[in-house]
């Protein structure tokens, strides 16, 4: 009887796998007729395109910024920490591509300053990814692998940008730079770090890749070290998705077939490496700035989206954009039409449509949708502190540090120390506290 019930169990198991593959296969379907169709331009279906690409590639690479910095300090783990630096020294050599024999001023180059903010909202940022476990990107995976958390920490990553708009704008010590470089003092008055290299024969490129190089060799340097420290100290416990991404491939060409389990599993289940999810999000990354001169953010909208919640509950429009210091212009416009936005919908949609084509969506969110009452408090905080954070620096993981670094900006450098360092200190605080 009990094999009966486990071989039911089994089939039923098998059946729910299919309907999610197709499901799966409708959505992405959806996303390429849908978005063509119902988008006004064709730049908002380009961004829907590279979002989903983006989530994708975030959750079937099991990648994060946020773990860079959590795994490696509960699991000893610094996997992530190195292929982050190997995907920022790709990106950056990329965009050179872009900017090398051309104005900067035609790029919405993220040239951020240099000041206390940035110092600021790293530490805060920092702090608040490690009692959330995501960032900017990661709440929008989340939202469909751990919902409860993933809107509790998305509701006040929100109410912190919307509180820290007015600081963003008007305070000095979060607008105005210590030190600036030419190219950046007509930018936002940071540091663009081939200004320093301007003798180098290649306008200052060369020595700003090679730089670049520098410092993620440096931490990935000290990366190595840290974990073999953990693993002589015997406090190395590695991180679960890691080993399963490194599990050899047994596929054998000999045994090929088109239509078959094994090739459905290789083009849509199996795993990415954390290497290969780099390459794709440097792909994603340098198409992006391609198309829109710019690179990728993805914070300022939850600010905005906070602001529409209070339209919906009576605020006026007026009054939200005298409280931020900006204008009503994004409060108003539709969902559909902000540009960032379509790309944050897109960064969901992409989760999605990976869970569901690899037969893990019903699984992942059931696992994710229980919290305890106590780690309500732990996910606000955590999204009030990324919030206020992100304004304080210009961005949050994408916007001041992926971003500026793969712009040559010195700021994303200065962001990321900070950054390390307020996540080690939220990690050593949740911890003890909860």
């Amino acid at each position: 009887m009990e094999a009966e019930i486990k071989k039911q169990q089994v089939i039923h198991a098998g059946q729910l796998h299919k309907v999610e593959y197709v499901l799966g296969i409708i959505g992405i379907i959806s996303v390429l007729v849908l978005g063509n169709i119902l988008l006004k331009t064709d730049l908002l279906f380009f961004r829907l395109l590279i979002g989903t690409g983006l989530g994708y590639t975030l959750t079937r690479a099991y990648t994060g910024f946020a773990g860079s910095i959590n795994r490696a300090y509960t699991t000893g783990s610094t996997k992530l920490l190195r292929a982050m630096m190997f995907m920022f020294f790709m990106t950056a050599l990329a965009t050179t591509t872009f900017l090398f024999l051309s104005d900067p001023a035609n790029y919405d180059l993220w040239i951020n300053p240099i000041n206390f903010g940035v110092i600021a909202g790293g530490l805060l940022f920092g702090f608040g990814m490690a009692f959330s476990s995501c960032c900017a990107s990661g709440v929008l995976t989340d939202l469909a692998t751990g919902f409860p958390r993933a809107f509790i920490t998305l509701l006040f990553f929100g109410f912190g940008i919307f509180i820290g708009f007015p600081i963003q704008h008007t305070a000095t010590w979060v607008t105005n730079s210590w030190v600036t470089s030419s190219t950046g003092n007509q930018l936002q008055g940071g540091v663009f770090l081939p200004d320093l290299f301007k003798w180098d024969g290649l306008g200052g490129y060369l020595g700003a890749v090679l730089l670049t190089a520098l410092f993620c060799g440096i931490t990935v340097y000290f990366a190595y070290r840290y974990e073999r420290k953990r693993k002589e100290h015997h406090s190395y416990h590695g991180y679960l998705t890691e080993r399963i991404q490194d599990l050899p491939d047994t596929f054998e060409s000999k045994d090929y077939k088109l239509f078959s389990y094994e090739t459905y599993r290789r083009i849509f289940i199996k795993p990415w490496t954390l290497k290969q999810g780099a390459i794709v999000i440097s792909i994603l990354f340098v198409l992006l700035m391609g198309v829109t001169k710019a690179g990728w953010g993805a914070s300022t909208p939850f600010g905005i989206w906070f602001g529409k919640l209070l339209m919906f509950l009576g605020v006026s429009p007026e009054a939200i954009a005298s409280f931020t210091k900006m204008s009503t212009e994004p409060f108003v416009m539709p969902f559909f039409e902000h540009p960032v936005s379509v790309q944050n919908f897109g960064i969901l949609v992409g989760t999605v449509i990976y869970l569901l084509t690899a037969g893990k969506m019903k699984t992942m969110f059931l696992q994710g949708a229980h919290i305890r009452k106590r780690e309500i408090a732990l996910f606000a905080l955590g999204g009030l502190s990324m919030g206020l954070g992100t304004r304080l620096s210009n961005g949050c993981n994408v916007g001041a540090l992926f971003t500026p670094i793969a712009n040559f900006s010195l700021s994303g450098w200065i962001f990321f120390l900070f950054l390390a360092l307020g996540g080690i200190i939220g990690n050593m605080v949740a911890k003890r506290v909860f």
